[in-house]
C-alpha cells in the first residue's frame, strides 16, 4: 500500500490489500482518504475482534440499526459469551471505530469505522450479467448522441441502479471545435460563439477593449477559425496562447485584444470550465427517518445547489486513476450532511482524464456492490469518447 501526495490511501492491487473480490472487481484501482494511524490499529486486531467490528459495520450497512452483545453472540460464527463480546466492543469503541447511539444500545459504526472497513475489510461484489447489459445499453451505445446527452443519460442510469444520487463532472467542451465567431453588440460588448463539432453551440458576452472596430472583430474570427478547428477547447487554448506571444507584429493590437479576451472567457473559472450533472436527488430521501435525518438531507440539498464545492472535490477525483471514495466529514461539503461520494474518472481516446462520474448517498451504502458499479460505468464512457 502507498500514500499518494494528497494523503491519500492509493490500493495498487486486491492481493495487497487483503481484498476478496470477483474476477472484474481485482482489476479496479483505488485511491481513498485515509488515517495511517487508524488502519495501523485496524491491523494491528485479532481475529475475533476483526470479526466483531466487522459484523458491526455490516449489520450497520445492511440495516442501519446498532448491534448489541447478545445478538451478536448469537450470530458469530465462534463461541463467545456476551460478556467477552462486550470486552472487545470497548476495545473498539477505545478505539474510535464504534459508538454507542444512546446508553444501553448496541453499538453503530463512526465515520472512522466506516472508513477503516473500507480500506481494509471490504469484500467487493461483482456486478450481475443484467446489470452489466443495462448499463452497457444505457452508455454503450450512445455514439450518436451528443456528449451531454450521454453523461446525462449515464447520470440517471447510475442513479437508478444505486438508489442514490448520480453525479457527472465534465469539461464543458469535450467535442471538437467547429466554429468560433465573435458577433458585436451594444458598444463595449461582444458575443462569442462557439460551435462544437457535435452542433452544440454555447455563446458568451465579453467586454471589449475601446476603440476595437468590426473589422478587429472579423479579423479575430479569422485568425481563429483557421486555427482551432477539429481542436478541443483545452488544446485550442493551448496553441493560440503560445502562437500570440509570436504573432504580435502581425496582429492589430486591438484584434489581440479581442482573442486574449475571448480565450479569457472560455477559460472561465473553476465553475465556469466544468459541467455538473446531479440526477436522482429524490433517491437521497429513501429511508429518512426523524427530523434529524430529513434536515441531513435538506443540507445535502442546499450544497448540491451551491455546487461550486462539488465541482472542487469532484475535482480531486480527476487527479489521478481509479476509483475514490469520501465518507462524511472527510470532505468539506458533506461535513453537515452524513454522506458518502464515490467516484470514478473517464478518459478520452488520448487516455487523458476529462471527467468523473459517481454517486451521492448516505454513509450507510452497499460499497461492496456500488464500487464496481461506478468503475464499470466509467469505463464504458471512455470509451464512448475513445
Amino acid at each position: 500500500m502507498r500514500f499518494d501526495a494528497h494523503g491519500a490511501f492509493a490500493v495498487d492491487s486486491w492481493r495487497n490489500a487483503h481484498y476478496i473480490s470477483q474476477p472484474m472487481s481485482k482489476d479496479i484501482p483505488f485511491s481513498r482518504p485515509s488515517s495511517i494511524e487508524s488502519l495501523s490499529e485496524l491491523q494491528k486486531l485479532n481475529e475475533r475482534s476483526r470479526t466483531i467490528f466487522r459484523h458491526i459495520v455490516e449489520t450497520y450497512l445492511a440495516t442501519g440499526e446498532p448491534v448489541g452483545s447478545r445478538n451478536l453472540s448469537r450470530a458469530l460464527p465462534m463461541a463467545l459469551s456476551p460478556a467477552s463480546i462486550r470486552n472487545v466492543m470497548s476495545d473498539l469503541e477505545h478505539l474510535g471505530f464504534i459508538f454507542a447511539p444512546h446508553t444501553s444500545a448496541g453499538r453503530l459504526p463512526t465515520e472512522m469505522g466506516l472508513r477503516m472497513f473500507v480500506d481494509g475489510l471490504l469484500e467487493l461484489g461483482d456486478l450481475t450479467d443484467d446489470e452489466r447489459r443495462q448499463i452497457e445499453a444505457q452508455v454503450g451505445i450512445k455514439r450518436q448522441e451528443s456528449l451531454e446527452q450521454v453523461l446525462t443519460e449515464a447520470g440517471e442510469m447510475i442513479s437508478g441502479l444505486s438508489h442514490c444520487a448520480g453525479v457527472v463532472l465534465s469539461d464543458k467542451q469535450l467535442s471538437k471545435i467547429k466554429h468560433i465567431e465573435f458577433v458585436k453588440l451594444e458598444p463595449g460588448k461582444a458575443l462569442v460563439v462557439l460551435v462544437g463539432d457535435d452542433q452544440h453551440v454555447e455563446n458568451r458576452v465579453i467586454e471589449l477593449p475601446p476603440g476595437v472596430t468590426p473589422s478587429s472583430l472579423s479579423e479575430a474570427s479569422n485568425y481563429l477559425n483557421a486555427r482551432v478547428r477539429d481542436l478541443t477547447l483545452g488544446e485550442a487554448r493551448a496553441r493560440i496562447e503560445s502562437e500570440l506571444a509570436s504573432a504580435k507584429a502581425e496582429l492589430d493590437t486591438l484584434t489581440q485584444k479581442v482573442i486574449e479576451a475571448g480565450l479569457a472567457t472560455w477559460s472561465g473559472t473553476l465553475g465556469d470550465q466544468k459541467s455538473l450533472i446531479v440526477r436522482g436527488q429524490a433517491n437521497l430521501l429513501n429511508d429518512v427517518d426523524g427530523l434529524e435525518n430529513l434536515e441531513r438531507i435538506r443540507q445535502l440539498f442546499d450544497d448540491l445547489e451551491s455546487k461550486r464545492d462539488l465541482v472542487q472535490l469532484l475535482g480531486l477525483a480527476d487527479r489521478g486513476e481509479g476509483v475514490r471514495i469520501f465518507i462524511g466529514s472527510e470532505n468539506k461539503l458533506f461535513s453537515l450532511s452524513g454522506s458518502s461520494l464515490i467516484v470514478a474518472p473517464f478518459e478520452d481516446r488520448r487516455r487523458k482524464i476529462v471527467g468523473v462520474l459517481g454517486v451521492i448517498g448516505p454513509t450507510r451504502l452497499n460499497y461492496a456492490r456500488i464500487i464496481p458499479m461506478v468503475d464499470y460505468t466509467a469505463r464504458l464512457v471512455g470509451r464512448v469518447l475513445a
